[in-house]
């Protein structure tokens, strides 16, 4: 996506005493404590120490980019602190190689979060930093080759193309009230917007974000959502919306040198909104003046890896230590947040209805006990689908479960395809590209430690040659659908669609364009779409994630049925 960044040159200036990067061992009594990407084994020990070389003592600052000698290579590292001593003996302090100049001054509240964030989740200070920047500028520079790859991600970006929007939707009395609130703060504040789904959230966010860029003419913002596959949609709205911002967005799907010069944008100040993931949040913003999370109810805030935060935790805590508003918005908000509003913690703000007159569909229990089932869908699904489709409209079939089937099972004697690496089922996955245009394959795929393998011909405990797949993911619903409705255009989108670059998007921009007529997902189409011609929602297999041990399974499963059935009858021309 274009979005106007092509003025700046992202080509990176090396100050080095020497061109092979070596230094004199003259005495220095500085020492710049250096934050590295490295794992720590013992606690406490998050900075090393590297001697200043006098030929760069006066370049080198806190928020230096520094490359250091590490064991027979060399790291990017971030200067956290300058100290005129060491514990370590003098002898042993190697020196820094290089100062990378021209990398971004990064400001000092970063490491205010950054400090907060590796004490608060036990990790060494490198260990936040480090990961939060663009692989590209914190790979060490090998000669000149670097500036060229700087030159060709500046070369992606043109001017957008988008026209500004003639003008923004009329709010209704609800949406006036919750933006007047938000406008009344000056300072540090925490929001809970708490609209039901179609209410206009997205509305409140832009007329909010807009008095707040116009406030502060050098003010940026930052705008938080749960999946990659929602900020193209947004990116365009906003950009539209706010034509003469920059417009950078921030996750772990783009390219190198298209996140490293959006990263760059951001930290230097010319992306005044800044668009993201949960990633997006260690991002220093120099001027920071608004952030908003939106779907904050999400699990996908929570980094399941490395640093294990909670992005939309960390944003509040950003908020606090830069003194600025932050919402938090949701159709669904988590139980902590709704505690906390109640409390008198966070200020509670409510769109209790949907714009336009739209009506909240209705919703329909089917007890599937004792019935008779077609590719795993009662009848009632079936002739709700068919009757949307006769009306020119579109139906979502959900089912939180990728893959085509959970497990596999021999009839005989009973066993299953269990992970040999660890405790959890593999499950069966289609693997052909698509299906009919060669022979289908399966293979067994663990979704918690992704080891996978063959679907062995006979049963490896009795030799029976009859497995059967036992339930169904996405694959199964959508081959079943495929037979129900011939003729009919199925899109799916789940995260193995999504792996492929565009994939998910490509499916998202056929929906809107009435090119779909039944889509089958999971999580990724439950939330932050508006499919206007969107009218029936089956949801299959919906108590299934009342089965788990983890304790919150209630409250997401609830938010879960909530959000997708609010993907349903927003358009008030088609009713709910």
């Amino acid at each position: 996506m274009n979005l106007g960044l092509s003025d700046h040159s992202l080509a990176v200036r090396v100050d080095r005493p020497d061109e092979a990067f070596s230094v004199p061992d003259g005495a220095s009594d500085r020492f710049a404590r250096v934050a590295l990407d490295v794992p720590l084994t013992q606690l406490g020990a998050s900075l090393f120490d590297y001697r200043v070389p006098p030929g760069l003592a006066a370049v080198v600052a806190v928020g230096s980019w520094v490359v250091v000698p590490w064991g027979r290579g060399r790291r990017v590292g971030l200067v956290a602190e300058l100290a005129g001593r060491s514990e370590i003996e003098p002898a042993r302090v190697k020196p820094l190689s290089a100062v990378l100049a021209d990398a971004p001054a990064l400001p000092p509240p970063w490491f205010d979060l950054l400090r907060f964030c590796a004490d608060y989740y036990h990790r060494g200070l490198g260990e936040v930093a480090l990961p939060a920047i663009p692989k590209l500028l914190r790979t060490p520079p090998a000669a000149r080759a670097r500036g060229s790859a700087f030159a060709r991600a500046r070369d992606r970006f043109a001017p957008p193309g988008t026209r500004p929007a003639s003008q923004p939707p009329p709010l209704n009395d609800a949406q006036r009230a919750a933006l007047e609130a938000l406008q009344a703060v000056d300072g540090f504040a925490v929001h809970l917007l708490h609209g039901i789904t179609g209410s206009g959230k997205t509305e409140v966010y832009l007329h909010w974000l807009e008095r707040v860029l116009a406030r502060d003419e050098r003010g940026q913002v930052l705008l938080l959502v749960p999946e990659i596959a929602l900020t193209p949609q947004l990116a365009v709205q906003v950009a539209a919306r706010f034509p003469a911002h920059r417009v950078a967005v921030l996750h772990s799907d783009l390219a190198d040198g298209e996140r490293a010069a959006h990263w760059l944008a951001a930290v230097e100040g010319r992306a005044r909104v800044v668009i993201g993931t949960r990633l997006a949040v260690l991002a220093p913003l120099p001027a920071l003046a608004a952030i908003v999370v939106d779907e904050e109810h999400d699990a996908s805030y929570k980094q399941q890896e490395g640093v294990r935060y909670s992005a939309r935790d960390l944003a509040i805590v950003a908020a606090s230590q830069r003194k600025v508003p932050i919402v938090l918005g949701s159709a669904t908000p988590s139980l902590e947040s709704w505690h906390a509003a109640r409390r008198g913690r966070y200020r509670l703000l409510a769109l209790p209805e949907r714009v336009g007159g739209a009506r909240l569909p209705a919703l329909s229990r089917i007890d599937l006990r004792g019935r008779t089932l077609r590719q795993q869908l009662a009848p009632e699904s079936i002739d709700a689908i068919e009757a949307a489709l006769s009306r020119g409209e579109q139906a979502l079939v959900f089912i939180n479960r990728r893959g085509y089937a959970p497990v596999l099972a021999c009839e005989s004697c009973g066993w299953l395809s269990r992970c040999s690496e660890c405790s959890a089922y593999r499950v069966l996955h289609r693997v052909a590209a698509e299906r009919g245009s060669r022979p289908v394959r399966y293979r067994l795929v663990c979704h918690h430690c992704s080891a996978e393998q063959s679907v062995p011909r006979t049963c490896p405990d009795c030799g029976n040659v009859d497995l059967s797949a036992l339930g169904r993911g996405t694959q199964r619903l959508e081959e079943g659908l495929a037979e129900l409705f011939p003729g009919r255009r199925i899109a799916r989108l789940d995260r193995d669609v999504a792996r492929a670059r565009g994939a998910a998007q490509k499916v998202i921009d056929a929906a809107h364009a009435g090119e779909v007529d039944i889509l089958v997902g999971t999580q990724m189409l439950a939330k932050g779409h508006d499919f206007r011609r969107l009218t029936v929602v089956v949801v299959v297999d919906s108590d299934g994630g009342l089965f788990s041990s983890d304790f919150r399974a209630p409250e997401r499963m609830f938010a879960t049925l909530m959000q997708v059935a609010g993907r349903a009858g927003r358009d008030p021309q088609r009713g709910g």
